[in-house]
């Protein structure tokens, strides 16, 4: 749900012909703020479905057509067209300073680009799974969810700090292509979580039947 690269991308325009050291510096001031709000999300998930009343299934069947509708939606869209008089007019125009991103690196620098709403619905959908009987086992699970967070969070860092280097480096159709490929797994990912919800919702109505 959260992919570095194609953040990196969408962030480069948004900062533009920036120092290197304020690419390196907002990369560490968003990793920081998306570590803090995705284990506030991850360790208030099942606290605010509990509030709400909703069940686990209910957030797999919503969540999992949010994510699909994300990933058809990109899948989608039709290939940016190329235009390199713009795009160096852009650049040219652009006088960028630490202090204009500094009040942007949460909105949107890390919701939604870094973390958009399919990264929630993921992170309140296992942090709802995660609680187990134990307090050893319960601890244990968020502790893996934490973990993988911060490691995804390492790779946007890297990804952000050198985000001028990588679009160097990738070819325009070579971007297009992972775009198309992450979108379509995404897309599979959001129908699997939904029908993982069907399926339990079934699964209790049929017990219901029987008794």
């Amino acid at each position: 749900m959260v992919n570095p690269l194609g953040s990196a991308l969408q962030l480069l325009p948004l900062v533009g012909d920036a120092p290197p050291a304020v690419y390196r510096n907002l990369a560490w001031r968003i990793s920081i703020d998306n570590i803090i709000f995705l284990l506030i999300v991850e360790a208030g998930g099942a606290a605010i479905l509990r509030f709400f009343g909703i069940s686990i299934p209910i957030v797999e069947i919503s969540g999992g057509l949010v994510i699909a509708g994300l990933g058809w939606s990109t899948l989608n869209r039709p290939d940016p067209e190329a235009k390199p008089d713009q795009d160096a007019g852009r650049k040219a125009a652009v006088s960028a300073t630490e202090g204009r991103f500094v009040q942007k690196v949460f909105y949107p620098f890390t919701f939604p680009i870094t973390s958009g709403p399919a990264t929630v619905v993921t992170m309140l959908t296992l942090s709802a799974h995660a609680s187990r009987p134990t307090l050893a086992a319960n601890l244990l699970a968020h502790l893996g969810i934490s973990l993988a967070a911060v490691v995804v969070t390492a790779c946007v860092y890297g990804c952000y700090a050198y985000a001028p280097r990588l679009a160097r480096m990738v070819a325009p159709g070579t971007v297009n292509g992972i775009v198309r490929i992450v979108s379509f797994i995404m897309f599979s990912i959001g129908v699997q979580i939904a029908w993982n919800g069907v399926s339990a919702l079934l699964g209790q109505a049929s017990s219901v039947v029987k008794h």
